[in-house]
Protein backbone atom coordinates (compact mmCIF):
# COMPACT_ATOMS: atom_id res chain seq x y z
CA UNK A 1 0.00 0.00 0.00
CA UNK A 2 2.85 2.39 0.85
CA UNK A 3 4.53 1.62 -2.45
CA UNK A 4 1.31 2.34 -4.34
CA UNK A 5 0.83 5.58 -2.42
CA UNK A 6 4.39 6.78 -3.10
CA UNK A 7 4.10 5.87 -6.79
CA UNK A 8 0.99 8.01 -7.25
CA UNK A 9 2.51 10.83 -5.20
CA UNK A 10 5.65 10.89 -7.34
CA UNK A 11 3.57 11.01 -10.52
CA UNK A 12 1.38 13.87 -9.30
CA UNK A 13 3.64 16.09 -7.20
CA UNK A 14 5.55 18.00 -9.95
CA UNK A 15 2.28 18.89 -11.70
CA UNK A 16 0.49 19.77 -8.48
CA UNK A 17 3.28 22.15 -7.41
CA UNK A 18 3.15 23.83 -10.83
CA UNK A 19 -0.62 24.11 -10.52
CA UNK A 20 -0.37 25.70 -7.07
CA UNK A 21 2.05 28.30 -8.46
CA UNK A 22 -0.21 29.18 -11.40
CA UNK A 23 -3.23 29.27 -9.12
CA UNK A 24 -1.53 31.79 -6.84
CA UNK A 25 -0.68 34.00 -9.80
CA UNK A 26 -4.29 33.90 -11.05
CA UNK A 27 -5.65 34.67 -7.59
CA UNK A 28 -3.47 37.74 -7.05
CA UNK A 29 -3.08 39.22 -10.54
CA UNK A 30 -6.66 38.77 -11.86
CA UNK A 31 -8.83 41.42 -10.13
CA UNK A 32 -12.13 40.11 -8.81
CA UNK A 33 -13.85 43.45 -9.49
CA UNK A 34 -12.86 43.24 -13.15
CA UNK A 35 -14.38 39.77 -13.36
CA UNK A 36 -17.70 40.97 -12.03
CA UNK A 37 -17.71 43.97 -14.36
CA UNK A 38 -17.67 41.72 -17.42
CA UNK A 39 -20.33 39.30 -16.18
CA UNK A 40 -23.46 41.42 -16.18
CA UNK A 41 -26.27 40.95 -18.68
CA UNK A 42 -28.10 37.88 -19.95
CA UNK A 43 -27.62 35.23 -22.60
CA UNK A 44 -24.75 32.88 -23.40
CA UNK A 45 -21.94 35.45 -23.59
CA UNK A 46 -21.75 36.26 -19.84
CA UNK A 47 -22.11 32.53 -19.14
CA UNK A 48 -19.20 31.79 -21.48
CA UNK A 49 -17.02 34.47 -19.87
CA UNK A 50 -17.83 33.16 -16.39
CA UNK A 51 -17.02 29.59 -17.43
CA UNK A 52 -13.72 30.64 -19.00
CA UNK A 53 -12.81 32.43 -15.78
CA UNK A 54 -13.91 29.54 -13.61
CA UNK A 55 -12.24 26.62 -15.40
CA UNK A 56 -8.64 27.45 -14.32
CA UNK A 57 -9.51 28.51 -10.76
CA UNK A 58 -8.75 25.80 -8.17
CA UNK A 59 -11.81 26.27 -5.93
CA UNK A 60 -13.83 23.42 -4.45
CA UNK A 61 -17.62 23.13 -4.61
CA UNK A 62 -18.02 24.88 -1.25
CA UNK A 63 -15.10 27.28 -1.57
CA UNK A 64 -16.47 28.62 -4.85
CA UNK A 65 -19.73 29.73 -3.21
CA UNK A 66 -18.43 32.89 -1.47
CA UNK A 67 -16.63 33.94 -4.67
CA UNK A 68 -19.70 33.35 -6.86
CA UNK A 69 -21.99 35.14 -4.42
CA UNK A 70 -19.55 38.04 -4.24
CA UNK A 71 -19.59 38.25 -8.04
CA UNK A 72 -23.38 38.13 -7.98
CA UNK A 73 -23.63 40.94 -5.44
CA UNK A 74 -21.20 43.05 -7.48
CA UNK A 75 -23.33 42.92 -10.61
CA UNK A 76 -22.81 39.52 -12.25
CA UNK A 77 -26.01 38.09 -13.71
CA UNK A 78 -27.68 35.02 -12.28
CA UNK A 79 -26.80 33.02 -15.40
CA UNK A 80 -23.13 34.02 -15.24
CA UNK A 81 -23.00 33.18 -11.53
CA UNK A 82 -24.54 29.76 -12.18
CA UNK A 83 -22.05 29.14 -14.99
CA UNK A 84 -19.18 30.04 -12.67
CA UNK A 85 -20.56 27.72 -9.99
CA UNK A 86 -20.79 24.82 -12.44
CA UNK A 87 -17.40 25.24 -14.12
CA UNK A 88 -15.09 26.19 -11.27
CA UNK A 89 -15.23 23.17 -8.91
CA UNK A 90 -14.93 20.61 -11.73
CA UNK A 91 -11.36 21.50 -12.59
CA UNK A 92 -8.48 23.92 -12.08
CA UNK A 93 -4.92 24.40 -13.23
CA UNK A 94 -3.68 22.14 -10.44
CA UNK A 95 -6.16 19.33 -11.15
CA UNK A 96 -5.63 19.55 -14.93
CA UNK A 97 -1.89 19.08 -14.43
CA UNK A 98 -2.44 16.24 -11.97
CA UNK A 99 -4.98 14.60 -14.32
CA UNK A 100 -2.42 14.65 -17.13
CA UNK A 101 0.19 13.06 -14.87
CA UNK A 102 -1.99 10.15 -13.67
CA UNK A 103 -4.70 9.61 -16.30
CA UNK A 104 -3.06 10.92 -19.46
CA UNK A 105 -3.66 13.81 -21.87
CA UNK A 106 -7.10 12.69 -23.11
CA UNK A 107 -8.67 12.91 -19.65
CA UNK A 108 -6.83 16.19 -19.01
CA UNK A 109 -8.25 17.74 -22.20
CA UNK A 110 -11.80 16.40 -21.97
CA UNK A 111 -12.16 17.46 -18.33
CA UNK A 112 -11.98 21.27 -18.85
CA UNK A 113 -13.94 20.96 -22.11
CA UNK A 114 -16.76 19.21 -20.27
CA UNK A 115 -16.67 21.82 -17.50
CA UNK A 116 -16.88 24.62 -20.08
CA UNK A 117 -19.72 23.06 -22.09
CA UNK A 118 -21.88 22.15 -19.09
CA UNK A 119 -21.29 25.54 -17.45
CA UNK A 120 -22.24 27.54 -20.55
CA UNK A 121 -25.32 25.38 -21.13
CA UNK A 122 -26.46 25.59 -17.51
CA UNK A 123 -25.75 29.30 -17.23
CA UNK A 124 -27.61 30.04 -20.47
CA UNK A 125 -30.67 28.11 -19.28
CA UNK A 126 -30.65 29.96 -15.95
CA UNK A 127 -30.29 33.28 -17.76
CA UNK A 128 -33.11 32.48 -20.17
CA UNK A 129 -35.61 31.84 -17.40
CA UNK A 130 -34.33 34.59 -15.14
CA UNK A 131 -36.98 37.34 -15.08
CA UNK A 132 -35.14 39.44 -12.54
CA UNK A 133 -33.62 42.68 -13.78
CA UNK A 134 -29.83 42.59 -13.97
CA UNK A 135 -29.54 45.82 -12.05
CA UNK A 136 -31.18 44.31 -8.99
CA UNK A 137 -28.05 42.33 -8.24
CA UNK A 138 -26.18 45.57 -7.61
CA UNK A 139 -28.32 46.50 -4.62
CA UNK A 140 -26.04 44.67 -2.22
CA UNK A 141 -22.73 45.69 -3.80
CA UNK A 142 -21.98 48.12 -0.98
CA UNK A 143 -22.38 45.37 1.61
CA UNK A 144 -20.27 42.90 -0.36
CA UNK A 145 -17.45 45.41 -0.69
CA UNK A 146 -17.36 45.47 3.08
CA UNK A 147 -16.92 41.69 3.06
CA UNK A 148 -14.55 41.42 0.07
CA UNK A 149 -12.70 44.74 -0.19
CA UNK A 150 -10.45 45.26 -3.21
CA UNK A 151 -7.89 46.96 -0.96
CA UNK A 152 -6.95 43.56 0.50
CA UNK A 153 -4.62 42.94 -2.44
CA UNK A 154 -1.04 44.25 -1.91
CA UNK A 155 -0.02 47.25 -3.98
CA UNK A 156 3.59 46.57 -5.00
CA UNK A 157 4.65 43.93 -7.52
CA UNK A 158 7.03 42.26 -5.10
CA UNK A 159 4.34 42.11 -2.43
CA UNK A 160 1.92 40.61 -4.92
CA UNK A 161 4.44 37.92 -5.86
CA UNK A 162 4.85 37.04 -2.18
CA UNK A 163 1.07 37.02 -1.79
CA UNK A 164 0.71 34.74 -4.82
CA UNK A 165 3.27 32.30 -3.42
CA UNK A 166 1.61 32.36 -0.01
CA UNK A 167 -1.83 31.76 -1.51
CA UNK A 168 -0.67 28.96 -3.80
CA UNK A 169 1.66 27.10 -1.48
CA UNK A 170 0.14 27.85 1.94
CA UNK A 171 -3.54 28.88 1.72
CA UNK A 172 -4.47 26.66 -1.21
CA UNK A 173 -2.55 23.67 0.14
CA UNK A 174 -4.37 24.13 3.43
CA UNK A 175 -7.70 24.37 1.61
CA UNK A 176 -7.51 21.28 -0.62
CA UNK A 177 -4.56 19.41 0.86
CA UNK A 178 -6.66 17.36 3.26
CA UNK A 179 -8.91 16.13 0.46
CA UNK A 180 -5.87 15.36 -1.69
CA UNK A 181 -4.47 13.17 1.10
CA UNK A 182 -7.85 11.46 1.56
CA UNK A 183 -8.09 10.80 -2.17
CA UNK A 184 -4.60 9.30 -2.28
CA UNK A 185 -5.31 7.07 0.72
CA UNK A 186 -8.63 5.84 -0.71
CA UNK A 187 -6.94 5.13 -4.05
CA UNK A 188 -4.15 3.18 -2.34
CA UNK A 189 -6.68 1.12 -0.36
CA UNK A 190 -8.69 0.35 -3.52
CA UNK A 191 -5.55 -0.54 -5.47
CA UNK A 192 -4.19 -2.93 -2.85
CA UNK A 193 -7.21 -4.46 -1.16
CA UNK A 194 -10.01 -4.56 -3.77
CA UNK A 195 -9.82 -7.76 -5.87
CA UNK A 196 -9.17 -7.29 -9.57
CA UNK A 197 -12.51 -8.90 -10.54
CA UNK A 198 -14.58 -6.90 -8.04
CA UNK A 199 -15.90 -4.47 -10.65
CA UNK A 200 -16.22 -6.99 -13.48
CA UNK A 201 -20.03 -6.95 -13.46
CA UNK A 202 -20.30 -3.18 -13.45
CA UNK A 203 -17.51 -2.91 -16.01
CA UNK A 204 -19.59 -4.89 -18.50
CA UNK A 205 -22.43 -2.34 -18.32
CA UNK A 206 -20.94 1.16 -18.43
CA UNK A 207 -24.28 2.98 -18.14
CA UNK A 208 -25.09 1.06 -14.94
CA UNK A 209 -21.68 1.83 -13.48
CA UNK A 210 -22.11 5.51 -14.39
CA UNK A 211 -25.45 5.70 -12.59
CA UNK A 212 -23.90 4.10 -9.52
CA UNK A 213 -20.99 6.54 -9.72
CA UNK A 214 -23.46 9.44 -9.89
CA UNK A 215 -25.37 8.21 -6.84
CA UNK A 216 -22.12 8.11 -4.90
CA UNK A 217 -20.51 11.25 -6.35
CA UNK A 218 -23.32 13.83 -6.16
CA UNK A 219 -23.68 13.93 -2.36
CA UNK A 220 -19.96 13.28 -1.81
CA UNK A 221 -17.57 16.14 -1.06
CA UNK A 222 -14.18 15.78 -2.75
CA UNK A 223 -11.96 18.33 -4.45
CA UNK A 224 -11.06 18.16 -8.16
CA UNK A 225 -7.50 17.05 -7.42
CA UNK A 226 -8.43 14.57 -4.69
CA UNK A 227 -10.82 12.75 -7.04
CA UNK A 228 -8.06 11.88 -9.53
CA UNK A 229 -6.33 9.03 -7.67
CA UNK A 230 -9.73 7.54 -6.76
CA UNK A 231 -10.76 7.52 -10.44
CA UNK A 232 -7.41 6.01 -11.39
CA UNK A 233 -7.79 3.19 -8.87
CA UNK A 234 -11.31 2.39 -10.10
CA UNK A 235 -10.20 2.23 -13.74
CA UNK A 236 -7.36 -0.11 -12.79
CA UNK A 237 -9.94 -2.33 -11.12
CA UNK A 238 -12.04 -2.68 -14.28
CA UNK A 239 -14.44 0.25 -14.48
CA UNK A 240 -14.74 2.05 -17.83
CA UNK A 241 -12.99 5.38 -18.49
CA UNK A 242 -16.42 6.99 -18.92
CA UNK A 243 -17.42 5.90 -15.42
CA UNK A 244 -14.19 7.31 -14.02
CA UNK A 245 -14.97 10.57 -15.78
CA UNK A 246 -18.43 10.70 -14.17
CA UNK A 247 -16.71 10.57 -10.78
CA UNK A 248 -14.13 13.16 -11.83
CA UNK A 249 -16.87 15.55 -12.96
CA UNK A 250 -19.76 15.05 -10.54
CA UNK A 251 -17.76 14.45 -7.35
CA UNK A 252 -16.05 17.87 -7.18
CA UNK A 253 -18.87 19.80 -8.89
CA UNK A 254 -21.66 19.50 -6.32
CA UNK A 255 -22.57 18.28 -2.85
CA UNK A 256 -25.58 18.64 -0.58
CA UNK A 257 -24.24 21.73 1.17
CA UNK A 258 -23.49 23.61 -2.05
CA UNK A 259 -26.88 22.72 -3.56
CA UNK A 260 -28.68 24.01 -0.47
CA UNK A 261 -26.85 27.33 -0.54
CA UNK A 262 -27.36 27.78 -4.30
CA UNK A 263 -31.07 27.11 -3.82
CA UNK A 264 -31.28 29.73 -1.09
CA UNK A 265 -29.24 32.41 -2.86
CA UNK A 266 -30.37 31.96 -6.46
CA UNK A 267 -33.71 30.19 -6.24
CA UNK A 268 -34.94 26.63 -6.64
CA UNK A 269 -35.10 26.77 -10.43
CA UNK A 270 -31.49 27.94 -10.73
CA UNK A 271 -30.39 25.27 -8.23
CA UNK A 272 -32.23 22.56 -10.17
CA UNK A 273 -30.58 23.73 -13.40
CA UNK A 274 -27.21 23.79 -11.63
CA UNK A 275 -27.62 20.18 -10.48
CA UNK A 276 -29.23 18.98 -13.73
CA UNK A 277 -26.43 20.43 -15.86
CA UNK A 278 -23.84 18.54 -13.85
CA UNK A 279 -25.75 15.24 -13.94
CA UNK A 280 -26.61 15.40 -17.65
CA UNK A 281 -23.14 16.63 -18.54
CA UNK A 282 -21.39 13.91 -16.53
CA UNK A 283 -23.49 11.14 -18.09
CA UNK A 284 -23.25 12.64 -21.57
CA UNK A 285 -19.48 13.00 -21.58
CA UNK A 286 -19.09 9.62 -19.89
CA UNK A 287 -21.06 7.98 -22.71
CA UNK A 288 -19.10 9.92 -25.34
CA UNK A 289 -15.84 8.66 -23.85
CA UNK A 290 -16.98 5.03 -23.71
CA UNK A 291 -18.85 4.79 -27.03
CA UNK A 292 -17.67 7.52 -29.42
CA UNK A 293 -14.04 8.30 -28.71
CA UNK A 294 -11.15 5.87 -29.40
CA UNK A 295 -10.51 3.80 -26.28
CA UNK A 296 -6.75 3.89 -26.80
CA UNK A 297 -6.89 7.62 -25.99
CA UNK A 298 -7.96 6.76 -22.46
CA UNK A 299 -5.70 3.76 -21.89
CA UNK A 300 -3.32 4.29 -19.01
CA UNK A 301 -0.22 3.90 -21.17
CA UNK A 302 0.67 7.57 -20.67
CA UNK A 303 0.63 7.05 -16.94
CA UNK A 304 2.78 3.92 -17.14
CA UNK A 305 5.23 5.71 -19.41
CA UNK A 306 5.41 8.45 -16.83
CA UNK A 307 6.26 5.87 -14.16
CA UNK A 308 8.98 4.40 -16.33
CA UNK A 309 10.39 7.84 -16.98
CA UNK A 310 10.29 8.62 -13.28
CA UNK A 311 12.10 5.34 -12.57
CA UNK A 312 14.96 6.42 -14.84
CA UNK A 313 15.19 9.88 -13.26
CA UNK A 314 13.76 9.46 -9.75
CA UNK A 315 15.44 12.47 -8.17
CA UNK A 316 13.21 15.26 -9.48
CA UNK A 317 9.78 13.69 -8.72
CA UNK A 318 11.10 12.55 -5.35
CA UNK A 319 12.19 16.09 -4.51
CA UNK A 320 8.80 17.42 -5.64
CA UNK A 321 7.05 14.81 -3.50
CA UNK A 322 9.17 15.78 -0.50
CA UNK A 323 8.34 19.47 -1.03
CA UNK A 324 4.64 18.67 -1.33
CA UNK A 325 4.69 16.57 1.85
CA UNK A 326 6.45 19.40 3.72
CA UNK A 327 3.84 21.91 2.47
CA UNK A 328 1.03 19.57 3.51
CA UNK A 329 2.50 19.08 6.98
CA UNK A 330 3.04 22.81 7.40
CA UNK A 331 -0.40 23.88 6.16
CA UNK A 332 -2.47 21.09 7.70
CA UNK A 333 -0.62 20.51 10.98
CA UNK A 334 1.93 23.13 12.00
CA UNK A 335 -0.12 26.20 11.05
CA UNK A 336 -3.14 24.92 12.96
CA UNK A 337 -1.13 23.92 16.01
CA UNK A 338 0.78 27.22 16.22
CA UNK A 339 -2.08 29.51 15.21
CA UNK A 340 -2.59 32.30 17.71
CA UNK A 341 -6.12 32.48 19.02
CA UNK A 342 -7.82 35.80 19.58
CA UNK A 343 -8.40 36.65 23.21
CA UNK A 344 -12.12 36.09 23.66
CA UNK A 345 -13.85 37.31 26.80
CA UNK A 346 -16.36 35.35 28.83
CA UNK A 347 -19.12 37.66 27.53
CA UNK A 348 -18.61 36.64 23.90
CA UNK A 349 -21.59 35.52 21.83
CA UNK A 350 -21.71 32.20 20.01
CA UNK A 351 -23.26 31.47 16.61
CA UNK A 352 -23.97 28.27 14.71
CA UNK A 353 -22.54 28.52 11.18
CA UNK A 354 -23.80 26.13 8.51
CA UNK A 355 -22.35 25.54 5.05
CA UNK A 356 -18.64 25.48 5.96
CA UNK A 357 -16.74 22.52 4.50
CA UNK A 358 -13.12 23.65 4.15
CA UNK A 359 -10.58 26.25 5.41
CA UNK A 360 -11.55 28.53 2.51
CA UNK A 361 -15.08 28.66 3.90
CA UNK A 362 -13.73 29.25 7.39
CA UNK A 363 -11.65 32.20 6.17
CA UNK A 364 -14.63 33.72 4.33
CA UNK A 365 -16.83 33.49 7.45
CA UNK A 366 -14.10 34.97 9.65
CA UNK A 367 -13.62 37.87 7.26
CA UNK A 368 -17.33 38.59 7.03
CA UNK A 369 -17.71 38.65 10.83
CA UNK A 370 -14.67 40.89 11.27
CA UNK A 371 -16.31 43.43 8.95
CA UNK A 372 -19.25 43.90 11.35
CA UNK A 373 -19.12 47.08 13.42
CA UNK A 374 -18.29 46.47 17.06
CA UNK A 375 -16.60 43.08 16.61
CA UNK A 376 -13.26 43.01 18.45
CA UNK A 377 -12.42 39.32 18.22
CA UNK A 378 -13.64 36.19 16.44
CA UNK A 379 -12.82 32.49 16.45
CA UNK A 380 -14.44 30.23 13.84
CA UNK A 381 -14.41 26.51 14.56
CA UNK A 382 -14.63 24.72 11.21
CA UNK A 383 -15.13 21.24 12.62
CA UNK A 384 -17.73 22.31 15.18
CA UNK A 385 -19.51 24.74 12.86
CA UNK A 386 -19.46 27.48 15.48
CA UNK A 387 -18.24 31.08 15.71
CA UNK A 388 -17.35 32.80 18.99
CA UNK A 389 -17.54 36.58 18.62
CA UNK A 390 -16.39 39.23 21.08
CA UNK A 391 -17.34 42.90 21.15
CA UNK A 392 -20.44 45.06 21.38
CA UNK A 393 -22.01 44.17 18.03
CA UNK A 394 -25.47 43.73 16.57
CA UNK A 395 -26.36 40.06 16.10
CA UNK A 396 -28.71 40.79 13.19
CA UNK A 397 -25.96 42.63 11.29
CA UNK A 398 -23.53 39.80 11.94
CA UNK A 399 -25.95 37.14 10.71
CA UNK A 400 -26.65 39.20 7.59
CA UNK A 401 -22.90 39.61 6.93
CA UNK A 402 -22.44 35.85 7.13
CA UNK A 403 -25.39 35.34 4.77
CA UNK A 404 -23.86 37.78 2.28
CA UNK A 405 -20.71 35.64 2.35
CA UNK A 406 -22.78 32.62 1.33
CA UNK A 407 -23.40 30.86 4.64
CA UNK A 408 -26.11 30.59 7.30
CA UNK A 409 -25.76 31.73 10.91
CA UNK A 410 -27.94 31.76 13.99
CA UNK A 411 -27.31 32.89 17.54
CA UNK A 412 -26.99 30.24 20.23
Amino acid sequence: MLQSLLSMLNSMSPYILLGFLIAGIIHVFVPRAAMSRHLSGHGWKPALKAALLGVPLPLCSCGVLPTAISMRRNGASRGASASFLIATPQTGVDSIAATWSLLGPAFAIVRPVAALVTAVAGGTVVSRFDKEESGAAQSCSREMKAVEPDSDMPAGFGARVVSALRYGFINLVGSIGGWLVVGLLIAAVITVYVPDDFFTVLGRTPILSMLVALIVAVPMYVCATGSIPIALALVLKGLSPGTAFVLLMAGPAVNFASYTLVSREMGHRAAATYLGSIIVGALGFGLIIDYLLPQQWFALTAMHAGHEHAAGLPLFPTICSAILVVLLLYSLVIVRLTKKHTNISNMAKEYIITGMNCPHCQAAVTKSIQSVEGVTGVEVDLKGGKATVDGNHDSTSLIEAVRLAGFDAKSI
